[in-house]
This record gives C-alpha cells, sequence and structure tokens, in this order.
C-alpha cells in the first residue's frame, strides 16, 4: 500500500517537517500514522547533522501535530539504508574528541542523543503510540535508540547488538537504563558486558522485539499491527504511558551514565582507537556493497 496523499487539511509540504534532510517524512491521514525514514549521509549512523535533523524532528511534530493531536495517533520510524538500520554512534567523531582530549564534546553528543530518547520514550507528549521498524542490523546506539519506542517491529534474521566492549568502552547513551529495566540487572549486565550479536528471533524471545516479521514484509507487518490495534490506540497508549510511570527512567539518570561514559572514552588507548577506526574502516567498505546490492 502506497502511503496515502496528504489532504487539504494537512498541507504536509510547507511545514518544514516534511523538508529535513537526513529525515523523510510521510503522513498517512487514513491510518493516523507519520511515517520516518532515516537516510543519513555517508555511514548509517548517527552523524551530528542526523541528531540535529532528529531534535528539529520531535519539535516540527510537535508542532504540526498542535490542533490534530487525535489525528495522528501512530509515529514509525524506519531506515532507507539497505541492510542496515542504525550502526549507532559516530565512532570517527569519537576517536576524534578522545584524542583531542574533548571531554565537552563527548559529553555535549552525548546529552544530545538521550535527549532525543528521553523525549520519545515519552511520545514527544503526545498521544501517540511509538513503532520502529528494524528491517537491518541495529547496533549500538542503534539498538539503543530502538528502546525508546513503545512497539518494535523487526524482520526475521536482522542482528542486534552492543560491540563496545571491541574497543573497551560500553554504550553509554540508554542500554543500561533500558534493558535493566526490560531484562533485570544481571541479565542487562551480561548483554552489555559480552556484546554477543542476537538475531530478531532471540530478541523476539527475549520480549524486546514485539513483532517478528519474514524478510521484505516488516512495512506490511506494521500496517497489520496499525490495522489491528487501532480500535484500541487509546488502552494500549494508556498501558505505555503507565508503565513508565511504574519504571521511570528519568533525564537525569541518562545523563549521569553518559559522564560515565565520557570519562570511560578518555581513558582508552590508542590501541583502543585504532580498532574503533578499523570497525568504522570496515562499515565504510560494507556501504557500497549494500548500496549496489539495493539497486
Amino acid at each position: 500500500m502506497p502511503p496515502i496523499p496528504v489532504n487539504d487539511r494537512t498541507p504536509a509540504t510547507s511545514h518544514p517537517l516534511f523538508g529535513l534532510r537526513q529525515l523523510e517524512v510521510v503522513w498517512e491521514a487514513e491510518t493516523g500514522a507519520l511515517w520516518t525514514h532515516m537516510r543519513p549521509n555517508g555511514r548509517p549512523s548517527y552523524n551530528p547533522a542526523l541528531l540535529n535533523d532528529f531534535h528539529a524532528w520531535q519539535d516540527g511534530i510537535a508542532d504540526w501535530a498542535t490542533g490534530r493531536e487525535a489525528d495522528v495517533r501512530y509515529l514509525v520510524l524506519a531506515s532507507r539504508f539497505p541492510g542496515v538500520f542504525s550502526l549507532g554512534g559516530d565512532l570517527n567523531l569519537f576517536a576524534k574528541k578522545i584524542r583531542e582530549r574533548d571531554r565537552d564534546a563527548l559529553v555535549r553528543y552525548g546529552q544530545s542523543c538521550v535527549r532525543i530518547l528521553h523525549r520519545n520514550l515519552h511520545g514527544l507528549g503526545l498521544p501517540l503510540v511509538t513503532v520502529a521498524l528494524v528491517q537491518g542490523d541495529a547496533l549500538g546506539g542503534g539498538f539503543e535508540s530502538l528502546m525508546s519506542f513503545n512497539v518494535i517491529v523487526a524482520e526475521r534474521g536482522v542482528k542486534f547488538g552492543l560491540p563496545e566492549n571491541l574497543f573497551g568502552l560500553f554504550p553509554g547513551m540508554g542500554a543500561a537504563s533500558f534493558l535493566t529495566r526490560s531484562l533485570g540487572a544481571a541479565k542487562a549486565q551480561d548483554m552489555i558486558l559480552n556484546g554477543t550479536m542476537h538475531t530478531a528471533e532471540d530478541m523476539y524471545e527475549m520480549g524486546l522485539v514485539h513483532v517478528l516479521a519474514e524478510p521484505g514484509e516488516g512495512e506490511r507487518a506494521v500496517r497489520d499491527y496499525i490495522s489491528r490495534s487501532r480500535r484500541r490506540h487509546s488502552a494500549h497508549r494508556a498501558v505505555y504511558q503507565a508503565m513508565r510511570e511504574v519504571n521511570p527512567v528519568t533525564l537525569a539518570e541518562l545523563d549521569a551514565i553518559v559522564e560515565i561514559w565520557a570519562d570511560a572514552s578518555l581513558r582508552l588507548r590508542e590501541q583502543d582507537l585504532k580498532i574503533m577506526e578499523r570497525l568504522v574502516g570496515a562499515q565504510d567498505r560494507l556501504r557500497p556493497a549494500l548500496l549496489m546490492a539495493a539497486e
């Protein structure tokens, strides 16, 4: 089913929300769903310009939805990059700032990330159900960001992982907070420390993925979920809101962990930074092959 054209009551093209550089936003009035696809410049990671787009996206949604709150029921985030949802943090930037001993820059990057996640966790203050569609691998910060969504739909076989321990670091932008609440402290700590890759099927068994889809059928699975849940939207949203109250993740907690992460980053050795940069090189070499395969 193609995106439904915006009607005269919702002139999407005139709002800055629909003109972001690295986020493609489409409004489907019939389903009440605002679809967003990441299309990052270069590597499929959270570069600073993409983070700025996410802040503008959230502000834009809050502004654009004013007066039509009852119509905007679902917020869906996916990726246009073939085979990848997100590879997470900007490792090139991290290595540069670590060598420069620029702790403030590392903290600013982390705080930018957790503010986006915290606001998403609370549905931007709107009566939304947030849905992440994972059609490719979600690693590091890509995995972390998913856990701020109410519903995760993933295609079978895609990989999830927290590989930061490969270069002596840990995922400092939400993983500890979200995984501890979902899995318990012991299992969360083990997942963070061992860096094991997990399939969507594994994640479904753990309860971290909510809907499994066959390869290539992820978008259909999201649409099926929306169709099934539309009549119960208010109840679902209320349950997600209640669960946040029962076990809240505060911005202060997320910021405190970012500070720990920044300090740990500055303790990395040169050989750790070289491993980080080799990983970036491997990701860069993978990019052309993935793009060619998608053509």
